[in-house]
């Protein structure tokens, strides 16, 4: 389809409130889902970042890479095993995470962005103390809870100008590293920086109130109506914990959290750049409402 000048020119002013709104604010995009896997979808992603980059966003990508590890895993004959949907990780497997994160996956993404003309340094948690965790369980082994997020290594990076990308692995004092759920990291390194938002990529396309019915899409929820959205089954599975880290990021003063289909080419451009936008927003309902005057008391799910 040929696009005319005329509707480029169109579509630049159209994304001018949103590039004003974000300009200088710092968004951070936690990656994962199909958008890791698909290389088409991988090449738009890494796209999207670098034009947020270039038209004043501060970028943060923060990574998992679960396909990756299983793949190297069983390269190596180790079998996963998995314990509320978490990987057991004993010492020989955390080493293989911390490789693959922070080496493979991570090196992979800095590079895309660069051979795209974009700037990106890699970081891991374990950078700067950047991550400080310890033991979730001893059933788990060396799957991390995060104890604190030092943002200095990652507000150094931007200063100079340099997009971060953090993979999840966390450290403790005496050099024990940690595998850490990416959505937690995400959350809770947007939640240090209290970022303008947090964009969550995940393979399905939001919150629906029929998981049977893609047309059900709930476009908004407040974070306090979450716990009665979970009662209802409407948030159950794995989106229990991501919404459970999410509202723990906008407790901590991120203004808000997407939830968006990755499968989607450009999905990112589509939320932040545009009034339809994409998915399901997460926001604190008070202090929504402050700020837009014509937002529901109360919404009906």
């Amino acid at each position: 389809m040929k696009i005319s000048n005329a509707d480029r020119a169109h579509v630049l002013t159209h994304a001018l409130p949103y590039i004003q709104k974000y300009n200088n604010k710092i968004l951070v995009i936690k990656y994962g889902g199909s958008a890791m896997i698909n290389d088409s979808l991988k090449q738009s992603v890494m796209s999207d970042i670098i034009l947020l980059s270039l038209i004043g966003i501060k970028v943060v990508l923060v990574h998992g890479g679960g396909p990756e590890i299983n793949n190297m895993l069983e390269q190596i004959g180790k079998k996963s095993e998995f314990v509320d949907g978490l990987r057991v990780t004993d010492k020989d497997t955390a080493e293989v995470v911390q490789m693959v994160l922070a080496g493979k996956v991570n090196k992979t993404l800095v590079s895309l962005i660069q051979s795209k003309g974009g700037k990106a340094i890699g970081l891991s948690g374990a950078d700067g103390h950047m991550i400080e965790a310890r033991a979730k369980s001893p059933k788990l082994g060396f799957v991390g809870e995060i104890t604190k997020i030092n943002v200095q290594p990652i507000l150094d990076t931007i200063s100079m100008g340099y997009i971060p990308v953090v993979s999840t692995v966390g450290c403790d004092n005496d050099g024990n590293v940690y595998n850490i759920n990416a959505d937690t990291v995400a959350a809770s390194i947007a939640g240090a920086l209290k970022a303008e938002s947090l964009i969550s990529m995940t393979d399905i396309a939001g919150i629906l109130k029929d998981k049977n019915d893609p047309s059900s899409l709930i476009t908004r929820i407040y974070t306090e109506d979450a716990p009665e959205l979970i009662e209802r089954g409407i948030i159950s599975g794995g989106m229990i914990p991501k919404f459970k880290c999410s509202i723990d990021a906008i407790e901590q003063g991120v203004r808000k959290v997407f939830i968006i289909d990755g499968r989607i080419p450009h999905s990112i451009i589509i939320e932040v750049l545009t009034d339809e936008g994409i998915g399901t927003m997460l926001v604190n309902g008070e202090k929504y409402r402050k700020t837009h005057p014509d937002a529901e008391e109360h919404i009906t799910y």
